[in-house]
């Protein structure tokens, strides 16, 4: 989408956030919001294409392990967490949850696959959750388990938001594959609630920096550190 289009979709979000704020169209001429109703009405047929988010899913390993995948802004943590089984060749049968987290990757609140409360309803789950309402390019970071026995430990990082540009491309995308599954997860002791006084990190030690943070030094969110490796 070059500057003119990306003008006149910033102009159409703004007509309806005006719009739906004040619910009536004498009150958006009121405030000389006229040239925005315009907007409104000529493009109210045009439907905006999603955002791709292009992510990189390193395995929590001694080798570098890792899968690119590009996936719809709009689609859900589950769409995420069916994706990343695929990519890794899981048989999709275990228990997985997302944790968000902070820039260095310690674990804060769990995102399950279902909702174990004692109230039904009561706890979010993956599918509550589309990606753009949880991720952005100032939210990068999520961590990812699959399989409670073994502790399958993934860091997830969003690496690119781009447009659909692509004509025929299905998403979830499986962008670049690099390196093999393991026979065996690596041993750890992973827990949902960290002391606040204790200062552990048991992903820090065992990936290289570049991995970790692809985005160090470069807060312009161009430069993403593998535009190689997208297909």
């Amino acid at each position: 989408m070059g500057l003119k289009s990306q003008k006149y979709k910033f102009l159409i979000q703004n007509a309806r956030r005006v719009y739906w704020k004040t619910k009536s169209y004498q009150q958006l001429v009121n405030q000389n919001s006229l040239f925005l109703i315009n907007i409104l009405h000529l493009t109210s047929q045009i439907k905006l294409q999603p955002m791709v988010y292009k992510f990189r899913v390193i395995l929590d390993a001694e080798g570098d392990v890792f899968r690119d995948i590009a996936i719809l802004e709009s689609d859900t943590l589950e769409d995420l967490h069916n994706a990343i089984v695929n990519a890794f060749g899981f048989d999709g049968l275990e228990v997985a949850s997302f944790y968000t987290c902070d820039d260095t990757w310690n674990q804060e609140d769990e995102i399950p696959m279902f909702d174990s409360g004692d109230v039904p309803g009561e706890n979010k789950i993956m599918s509550d959750y589309t990606l753009d309402a949880i991720l952005d390019s100032e939210n990068t970071k999520i961590l990812y388990v699959y399989d409670f026995i073994n502790m399958w430990t993934f860091l997830v990082e969003l690496a690119a938001i781009e447009e659909t540009e692509e004509v025929g491309v299905i998403y979830p995308n499986l962008m670049f594959s690099h390196g093999e599954m393991p026979a065996e997860a690596m041993e750890k002791h992973f827990v949902s609630d960290l002391d606040e006084d204790e200062n552990y990190n048991e992903f820090e030690d065992d990936l290289d920096e570049d991995d970790l943070d692809m985005f160090s030094g470069d807060d312009s969110f161009e430069n993403y550190g593998f535009e190689e490796n997208w297909n």
